[in-house]
């Protein structure tokens, strides 16, 4: 145990890109404990072409190195593929000046830890830290059966709820908010939706993201679904929050992501929601009381299950209530960064 506040170095993607790293690490950055232990965010990765990619790679390195003297623990979030051989960088320089390491994991799916073309370099990085964060119990599950003789010192940390203003006002949309891509599984809700969309023609899917949106036009004329879905393109900010807080139901269809933030946005702003088990979802949501879990692929249960929540808004309120009781405890922020404060001070 340290006598002294350990200083934090948190190394990371830029605050401007796109997706769940980011979004945790700038809910992290307003905690008291970011400024308790002196936290300075090192940002590795920027969107661009590769010539900006590697230039901000490079100034970040150069930052990192001049700072890392000062500095106890470095905090690195990782997501997979060029994530890890960035992150690997970053972490023999730290073990090379004897700092501790604490890797935290957001990976994207679970296949690439038995995948040989990834799985050696994730190995790597594992074996260098001293303290492995994980998004969820099932997580470990997957890690030890990957990688059976580990002995790394494994705790879950989850992605936190954002704060955020909530409306009593619904209106009859289901939403998917995330990048248009089949992981994503935009695709897969079309085609379920499409075969309960008769029935409730005055309700509709909003896509919030970029990606395969004219694909997606396309597709919703193959499903007979063109009046009944409207894609915004990718939204931030108050448009962003607009959606969310009058959306009736959040859906999320893919087939792969660490722990998704967009279902803890829709928790967070008080939308049920109907999912598949990623990310060890189903170790963490009681089906159909505080959360809706189908079979990823299982277009017809897919269906049923929006068709429960969409004919009952009583359905639909309850299962939110329910769903609170993790916004404010298992997903709050408070409590997420008072538990890595307690794995700093034990570093």
């Amino acid at each position: 145990m340290r006598m002294h506040t350990p200083k934090v170095l948190v190394v990371a993607t830029s605050r401007k890109t796109r997706g769940g790293i980011t979004s945790v690490v700038k809910a992290h950055e307003t905690s008291e404990q970011w400024k308790k232990f002196h936290c300075k965010w090192i940002e590795t990765h920027k969107d661009g072409n590769n010539i900006r990619k590697l230039w901000y790679l490079g100034t970040a390195l150069i930052e990192y190195i001049c700072l890392l003297p000062f500095y106890d623990i470095v905090h690195i979030h990782v997501g997979l593929r060029t994530s890890v051989r960035r992150k690997l960088i970053f972490a023999h320089i730290a073990r090379l000046l004897k700092k501790k390491i604490i890797i935290h994991f957001h990976p994207a799916t679970e296949k690439h830890l038995f995948d040989p073309e990834f799985n050696a370099n994730i190995k790597k990085l594992f074996n260098i830290s001293d303290k492995l964060l994980v998004l969820s119990p099932k997580w470990i599950e997957w890690i030890n059966e990957a990688f059976p003789k580990n002995r790394y010192n494994m705790e879950v940390v989850y992605n936190p709820c954002p704060n955020v203003k909530r409306s009593d006002q619904r209106d009859k949309y289901i939403l998917y908010a995330g990048i248009l891509s089949d992981r994503k599984g935009y695709n897969r809700l079309m085609e379920a939706f499409s075969k309960i969309a008769t029935k409730y023609s005055d309700w509709k899917i909003v896509f919030a993201g970029n990606g395969e949106i004219d694909k997606g036009k396309t597709l919703a004329i193959q499903f007979g679904i063109e009046q009944q879905t409207i894609f915004l393109g990718w939204i931030t900010g108050s448009d962003k929050e607009n959606v969310f807080q009058h959306a009736s139901i959040y859906c999320l269809p893919s087939w792969g992501e660490g722990f998704p933030m967009g279902v803890l946005d829709a928790m967070a702003y008080g939308i049920p929601v109907v999912t598949t088990p990623v990310g060890g979802l189903e170790k963490v949501f009681h089906n159909e009381i505080d959360a809706m879990i189908y079979e990823t692929y299982d277009l017809d249960m897919l269906a049923e299950k929006l068709e429960l929540l969409i004919r009952s808004e009583e359905y639909r309120y309850s299962m939110s209530h329910e769903a609170d009781k993790l916004v404010y405890n298992d997903f709050n922020i408070t409590n997420i960064c008072n538990k890595i404060e307690k794995i700093y001070e034990s570093m």
